[in-house]
């Protein structure tokens, strides 16, 4: 009699791990189709208007050009300044776009449907992540070039990409979270670089020393520790922002 209840209890313990899985499977497969759905969404209804990608490369070719005309220096000094250059240029574009990404849902009403939706608010957040890391690098992927043939520098060498990479990840995760924060005030477009600026100051500041480095054709060693600060910084941020960001839409 002991046996059969043992084994009755094996099986239903068994039932109960299954259907446990079964349901952590299911919830964890519906999280990430609210993601995905969330990228598809602004995806779409970017490529149809091309209104923030068209407005942050036209600011970021502007800044470029002006730096070009502007700095009338030898190949060895526009060398020196190089990564100072391009990481103003992304910091501002990634400002605007971050800006009118979040100002666009907000003036739509779409945002009011995303928070009234079923579905966990930090997917939100990693939706709108990641689209606005897409279209940041978008921005970037024509921004190289550009720079190369103005300023007659290569800049397409694998660590200084992944460098740009990493600090882009970094901005674009806490600008995300500062961007909702700021979106519900009437001063959104002075509060958000205000509020960002300061947070990021440590990611641009690496990504500055380490796209330096690679420029300069310095060792490996002498970029690592600003590689590890940006990978550190980019922990940090998504980590804060996942579990800030329910918080901060609810106010």
């Amino acid at each position: 009699m002991s046996k059969t209840t043992s084994r009755g209890q094996q099986t239903t313990d068994r039932k109960i791990t299954a259907q446990s899985s079964a349901v952590r499977s299911q919830s964890s497969g519906s999280y990430f189709q609210a993601i995905s759905a969330v990228v598809w969404k602004d995806l779409r209804a970017e490529f149809r208007s091309w209104e923030l990608i068209s407005a942050m490369l036209v600011f970021s070719l502007l800044v470029i050009l002006i730096f070009n005309f502007a700095l009338e220096l030898d190949v060895k000094t526009r060398q020196s300044v190089t990564a100072g250059v391009l990481w103003a240029t992304f910091a501002f574009a990634g400002t605007l776009g971050l800006n009118r990404s979040m100002a666009i849902e907000k003036d739509r009403g779409c945002l009011d449907g995303l928070l009234l939706a079923p579905v966990d608010r930090s997917a939100i957040y990693f939706g709108k992540f990641i689209s606005n890391l897409a279209f940041m690098l978008i921005v970037e992927a024509i921004v190289l070039p550009v720079y190369s043939l103005l300023y007659n520098t290569n800049l397409f060498q694998p660590g200084l990409l992944f460098v740009i990479l990493l600090g882009s990840i970094g901005y674009t995760a806490i600008g995300t979270l500062l961007a909702a924060m700021s979106v519900q005030t009437r001063t959104r477009d002075i509060l958000l670089p205000i509020l960002l600026f300061p947070v990021a100051f440590a990611v641009l500041l690496a990504a500055v020393k380490a796209s330096g480095g690679f420029l300069e054709n310095s060792t490996f060693a002498e970029v690592l520790f600003p590689i590890n600060l940006l990978i550190t910084y980019d922990v940090i941020f998504i980590a804060a922002s996942f579990m800030l960001f329910d918080n901060i839409v609810e106010e």
